[in-house]
């Protein structure tokens, strides 16, 4: 899968959370930026497990200390990428 496409993804994901259109979310955007809640992101990484048919690491005790950085876009796709690259080894 393609840099852009799981990219994409992730923004669609996150547009979907905050009920904008996905143009209105920036490649570059951190997740405070967006204003997306702990509930936000709790849903945002189901909706991501689902759509990329990946386990993202989360401990809800913890939601701000996750093995998945889930602080801007780019850093949520590289996770994406990875996750998907370690199922394939």
């Amino acid at each position: 899968m393609e840099r852009a496409e799981i990219e994409a993804g992730v923004i669609a994901i996150l547009a979907q959370q905050l009920l904008l259109p996905p143009s209105e979310i920036a490649s570059d955007a951190t997740v405070a930026e967006l204003g997306l809640d702990s509930l936000g992101k709790v849903e945002a990484i189901f909706a991501l497990e689902e759509r990329f048919d990946i386990h993202v690491p989360f401990n809800a005790n913890e939601p701000d200390q996750p093995d998945f950085d889930f602080s801007s876009v780019p850093s949520i796709v590289a996770g994406v990428e990875r996750l998907i690259a370690q199922q394939t080894e």
